[in-house]
């Protein structure tokens, strides 16, 4: 062993007795998927080898990978296929991500409100250029379904279903991802805030009325009419509903996670990835 390998091995040993020693394997991780050099569906290296590779405890490495799994950057198996693997599941990833720091943030509805508009105008839009006579039936269907709904939170679970369908019709992965972490990081405070009103069922007529000017500018593709019809009906709803700023903070955490689409020092030596040729 030379005496430069010497140094090496101290160094790492010194990595693996610091208590942020897994901070080193996330900080390599993530370095590698954004310089490419993981991408999804690449196999990570066997835990003792990247301990190894990195000087740190395998019970290191392995607190990295359960902190990455649980953010949806990496999915974990056992059996004769199994291992660490970067994860296919981003919208899935990006979306909790999202919706707890939303939450978490408290920020003023009015700010969450403007920042919604911004995202709904532009996949709107987006949808105008895009949509087929089956995305228009599937808005159709959820409309219809909305009109004979008196639950509140079944017409917010359908809602919802509207709202993300228009935007995933945009085909702008990253604005509906962000459009459903925000719808989400409410959604438990807008269907209390719904319950509390003393008239709800004139709010949903007219919530129903301006779903409706939203779906006739989607059939006459007109993107200019449709984002204002959405832009439109946003404000109006977050203008009677009775959201106290105290609810805003619980909402991630009680939100459902089965979102409603219809579907983030010096750098250590970089993972050398292996690729399953049945990796997906």
């Amino acid at each position: 062993m030379t005496g430069s390998e010497g140094s090496d091995v101290t160094a790492g040993s010194d990595v693996a007795a610091g208590s942020r020693a897994y901070e080193v394997v996330l900080s390599h991780i993530e370095e590698a998927i954004l310089d490419g050099s993981l991408v999804i569906g690449q196999q990570l290296p066997p835990e003792r080898d990247l301990a190894t590779q990195l000087g740190v405890s395998r019970p290191a490495v392995r607190e990295a990978i359960h902190a990455l799994v649980a953010q949806g950057v990496l999915t974990a198996s056992v059996g004769p296929r199994g291992g660490t693997r970067v994860a296919a599941l981003r919208t899935e990833a990006l979306k909790k991500v999202l919706r707890l720091q939303v939450a978490l943030a408290d920020f003023p509805v009015e700010d969450v409100t403007e920042v919604r508009i911004a995202l709904e105008r532009t996949t709107i839009a987006a949808a105008c250029r895009d949509i087929t006579d089956e995305d228009l039936a599937e808005l159709r269907a959820a409309l219809d379904q909305m009109a004979g709904v008196e639950d509140p939170d079944v017409f917010n679970d359908l809602d919802t279903r509207y709202h993300v369908a228009i935007a995933t019709t945009g085909r702008n992965t990253l604005a509906t991802d962000m459009t459903i972490a925000i719808r989400e990081s409410l959604r438990r405070p807008i269907v209390t805030a719904e319950k509390q009103m003393a008239d709800w069922p004139t709010f949903r007529r007219q919530a129903m009325a301006d779903h409706e000017k939203v779906y006739d500018a989607l059939v006459d593709r007109d993107p200019q009419r449709a984002a204002e019809a959405m832009e439109s009906h946003i404000r109006a709803a977050y203008a009677i509903l009775p959201i106290e700023p105290d609810q805003r903070a619980a909402a991630a955490v009680s939100a459902p996670n089965d979102a409603r689409t219809p579907s983030a020092a010096a750098r250590p030596a970089r993972v050398a990835p292996r690729v399953d040729a049945d990796a997906p």
